[in-house]
């Protein structure tokens, strides 16, 4: 039998995006959720999904809103209003070949995140990756992080990869034009195969000011939304040869 994951990424990045998701566990698709601990409604995602059947993951994030750690001890992750630098400052270094995350300071604000985690699903990751940043030092101090805490580090990769016992390929066409989330999700139901299982990476989530003015991903968070819940296509995929799998089944 087939195997897909299907995960939501950013619990946590503001209360629409929180709503959203926490429709899609309770009424839709939606099992395997990444927080972002460091954002001030993480607290309030997760007591949203508070008797749901999730696992949890690390959605580590140093490019939305402030840090957990000082920001006097990581000043290259910092910009000019006190806030992370954003994602696109990230981006343009990495095409400039240039690394400006210090490997150092990047650890102290992911082991900062993993301590909230921890606090706040009294828990340890389901899995531990990162959010929307080019960096090669910030990879290095998921993975050592990760190592340290003994908790299994999911790299970004589109190519397949073993993680755990089970090898799996990683989908996020969120930010793909003209996206589709319906037809982006049959395709890969119909193209998955039995010796991979295939990971749909969304970011389903109502919109709200803080989201409009901090996100470049917008109107297809909600469309992610009315898909991941939809009653006919929850139907359509329980009648294919494929199981709904989350990181703790792999």
């Amino acid at each position: 039998m087939k195997k897909v994951l299907i995960r939501a990424d950013d619990l946590g990045f503001s209360k629409a995006v929180n709503l959203g998701i926490a429709e899609t566990v309770r009424n839709g698709l939606v099992r395997s959720v990444g927080i972002m601990t460091n954002m001030p409604e993480a607290e309030n995602g997760v007591a949203m999904l508070k008797g749901c059947h999730v696992c949890y993951g690390q959605h580590t994030n140093i490019c939305a809103g402030i840090p957990l750690s000082d920001p006097a001890r990581i000043p290259t992750l910092i910009g000019e209003n006190g806030e992370f630098k954003t994602s696109a400052e990230y981006r343009a270094a990495f095409k400039e070949g240039r690394e400006v995350v210090d490997l150092d300071e990047v650890i102290l604000e992911i082991e900062a995140q993993y301590e909230r985690f921890v606090e706040l699903t009294g828990d340890k990751p389901h899995y531990f990756e990162g959010h929307a940043v080019a960096s090669v030092n910030f990879n290095k101090g998921l993975e050592i992080v990760a190592r340290r805490h003994n908790v299994d580090y999911l790299p970004l990769a589109f190519e397949p990869i073993v993680f755990k016992n089970s090898t799996i390929r990683i989908h996020v066409d969120s930010m793909t034009p003209d996206y589709d989330p319906y037809a982006s999700l049959r395709k890969l139901i119909l193209d998955s195969d039995e010796d991979i299982v295939d990971v749909f990476v969304a970011h389903p989530g109502y919109l709200d000011a803080y989201i409009l003015k901090h996100s470049s991903l917008t109107v297809n968070r909600a469309l992610e939304v009315d898909m991941l819940t939809d009653q006919k296509l929850i139907q359509w995929i329980s009648e294919q040869d494929v199981e709904l799998v989350t990181y703790d089944n792999l």
